[in-house]
């Protein structure tokens, strides 16, 4: 536990001017020295209950009162192109193109591990023997109603989260490295591997584009069990998270500024004066680090097929930190990059990370938030800041019921002030456990766009957004 005297000594070293800045940190710090929990918690939009879709009737969530939502985009249902649509819906962002909205939308699928010929989702497939990619939902954003839908990337493999990035495009990434090798159990019996082509890439999706777009592995980003990617518009740069037990924060620094397939560098982040620092517990809430990043030599081994870690490892030999399984990430417009740890932190219910970019080489790491509790705030993953604010929707994926998780599923919302706030409950009948994914809002702020992705359904919520309260 912190003491108040070591977390005078911390407190020292943070910068006043950050988001969720250091106010919030002194007084979740100093809560976590007393021991006083009720400090954790804040009032947000009010008491959850459950409430019927606007548009079919279904019920799905438990809302604060003065919100409404419809649903669309559910799995299996026919798209605009013909094309049945995907179901585990995940990461997702949202774009304004001309008087539309667009949603784009990733789709985890595994092939239960193994390849399938002709499972494709669309045309221009990378790989025809995977089922994964992504989806284009054009939204009316007055009504709020799907206008059409269709396949934007195909061929790819577990496409977990992604990123948007400032030019109107999405990135798009597999959670995986299976590829051509086949793995095998004692028996001899094939469990996974034996694709067409390698896996485990970022490809990039247009938001203008009015259909499936060929997919175009992005391999200088590196070849590991990508999670979702945060573009400083800055810089240009682009940082990637990691998702296993030993993974690596890392940064790609394109050749040229919006045109990541001309290649560049990958590099993973590293604690200075620290030789493999291990983030994953231990640490306290307003911690700040200087940091670094070392280069990745080899982006894309030919071990990778094999290896899980074959890329962390190179990092690793160079001195680089270790988190645990690093999920979301998002760029806030002051310019600060936030990512989540799903596990990490003493209780293995999550971190929230902060990096602050200083130069060309160093920047600045602080842990803004580690769940103090399971019931507080269970396994982030996907995350998003709410426009105009300093509001951080934050979804939950916790039905781990082996790490002592719970089967409830939240949108819980982190303030400035460093409290948790709850705004939504998946309540679904018979698939509470689902996680809620991709969350992403208008850029006018009034739409809240989410995915609850075993229940295979997009949903838009909108309210009175100015009522929120600590």
């Amino acid at each position: 536990m912190i003491t108040r005297r070591k977390f005078l000594g911390q407190a020292g070293a943070l910068s006043a001017a950050s988001a969720l800045g250091f106010l919030g940190l002194q007084r979740r710090a100093l809560a976590l020295a007393t021991g006083d929990k009720n400090t954790w918690n804040a009032y947000g939009y009010g008491e959850l209950k459950p409430m019927a879709t606007l548009n079919t009737g279904e019920t799905f969530l438990a809302l604060p009162e003065g919100f409404q939502y419809k649903a669309f985009g559910k799995q299996g249902s026919i798209m605009s192109d013909g094309n049945k649509t995907p179901p585990l819906h995940d990461g997702m962002a949202c774009f304004k193109i001309g008087n539309e909205l667009r949603l784009i939308r990733n789709h985890e699928v595994s092939n239960g591990w193994l390849p399938k010929k002709g499972v494709a989702i669309g045309a221009n497939a990378y790989d025809d023997t995977a089922g994964g990619g992504a989806t284009t939902l054009v939204i009316n954003p007055k009504t709020r109603e799907l206008v059409k839908d269709f396949v934007s990337l195909s061929g790819t493999l577990i496409n977990c989260a992604g990123g948007r990035t400032p030019w109107n495009s999405w990135i798009s990434c597999e959670e995986t490295i299976l590829g051509q090798r086949v793995r095998t159990d004692k028996a001899g019996i094939a469990i996974s591997g034996g694709y067409a082509k390698p896996h485990g890439y970022c490809y990039e999706v247009l938001a203008t584009a009015n259909g499936v777009q060929p997919a175009e592995p992005l391999k200088a980003m590196g070849r590991f069990k990508h999670e979702a990617a945060a573009v400083d518009k800055n810089t240009g740069i682009v940082y990637l998270t990691e998702d296993t037990d030993t993974a690596g924060f890392y940064r790609f620094i394109p050749k040229q500024k919006k045109h990541l397939a001309k290649g560049g560098v990958l590099q993973m982040l590293k604690v200075i004066d620290q030789e493999a620092f291990d983030t994953r517990k231990g640490l306290s809430i307003g911690q700040m680090f200087k940091v670094t990043w070392v280069t990745i030599d080899n982006p894309d081994p030919i071990t990778a097929d094999q290896d899980d870690s074959a890329v962390y490892k190179q990092g690793l030999a160079k001195g680089a930190a270790t988190f645990a399984r690093l999920e979301g990430a998002y760029v806030h417009p002051h310019g600060q990059l936030y990512f989540v740890s799903t596990n990490g932190g003493n209780q293995v219910a999550g971190q929230v990370w902060r990096y602050e970019h200083k130069n060309k080489t160093q920047g600045t790491l602080t842990l803004v938030f580690e769940s103090p509790s399971r019931d507080l705030l269970d396994m982030p993953d996907n995350i998003c800041f709410k426009p105009n604010s300093e509001l951080l929707f934050i979804c939950e994926d916790s039905d781990y019921k082996g790490l002592t998780g719970v089967s409830e599923n939240y949108l819980r919302i982190l303030t400035p002030t460093g409290k948790i706030a709850n705004f939504a409950k998946n309540v679904t009948p018979g698939f509470e456990s689902s996680e809620f994914a991709g969350s992403t809002f208008s850029e006018d702020g009034k739409t809240l766009f989410v995915n609850l992705q075993a229940v295979g359904v997009t949903v838009a919520i909108w309210g009175d957004w100015q009522k929120f309260k600590e």
